[in-house]
């Protein structure tokens, strides 16, 4: 096994003409046939596209460098998106744009104003859709308010605005609090869409008003009327 040490920044030219470039204060490369890979230590950043990262460890292995296993403060950022994801691990295939934490990450979407929250993450560059698993937190600040969101799985597709919470799923907004088996968020208008054992509580000047509804019919609430019970739609989601 032939293994090589170097010290300094390598400039390369990734699959298909893409850029892709690297830095780092150490970087060991494996030879050995079948066995490529090279290991970025210290400050180690790479850059493929708009996308930037940067870890105390980067793995690149994999054809072209196709694959990065990083570790250790881990930072993505895509200023095109808007998008800045930070964590302990992360997995990142370059040519399918996919990024995959095992473990807490955050994420921050500028354009909608979104802060993310999960013990697993996978965005999917290509499709512009995030997977968030396990403890899922999803703040959006909007009008100077906040809507918060928890559930156990979250579907966010960026190209539709569209949030969909399941997993005993509750959103509090305006005051207001929304349970489902099923919410759906549009993020433009900030309608709330309510599918499967609905269940709220409407907040009022001086006073409260719960409503439960058990039914397998939908709800949608956008700046519902205080003491009111939003009115039953047919449930939906994207």
């Amino acid at each position: 096994m032939a293994v090589l040490f170097l010290t300094a920044v390598f400039p390369l030219v990734g699959v298909r003409g893409d850029n892709f470039n690297f830095s780092t204060d150490r970087m060991t490369t494996v030879l050995a046939k079948g066995k490529e890979h090279t290991i970025l230590s210290g400050n180690a950043k790479i850059t493929n596209g708009d996308t930037v990262i940067t870890a105390n460890q980067i793995e690149l292995y994999g054809p072209d460098f196709r694959y990065a296993n990083c570790s250790g403060n881990v930072k993505v950022v895509d200023e095109k998106r808007g998008i800045t994801l930070t964590s302990q691990n992360l997995y990142y295939d370059r040519t399918d744009d996919l990024s995959r934490v095992e473990g807490y990450a955050e994420m921050q979407d500028t354009k909608n104003e979104l802060v993310v929250k999960g013990g697993f993450l996978e965005n999917r560059g290509k499709d512009d859709v995030t997977i968030v698993q396990i403890g899922v937190r999803i703040l959006k600040i909007a009008d100077k308010k906040q809507m918060v969101c928890r559930s156990e799985f979250a579907r966010y597709n960026r190209k539709t605005d569209y949030l969909v919470l399941s997993g005993t799923p509750v959103v509090y907004w305006k005051g207001d609090e929304y349970r489902a088996a099923q919410i759906s968020i549009d993020l433009k208008t900030d309608e709330i869409n309510l599918e499967g054992e609905v269940s709220g509580k409407i907040v009022s000047e001086g006073s409260t008003t719960n409503s439960t509804n058990n039914s397998s019919s939908g709800s949608s609430a956008n700046g519902a009327s205080p003491g009111a019970v939003p009115a039953a739609v047919p449930g939906g989601g994207q």
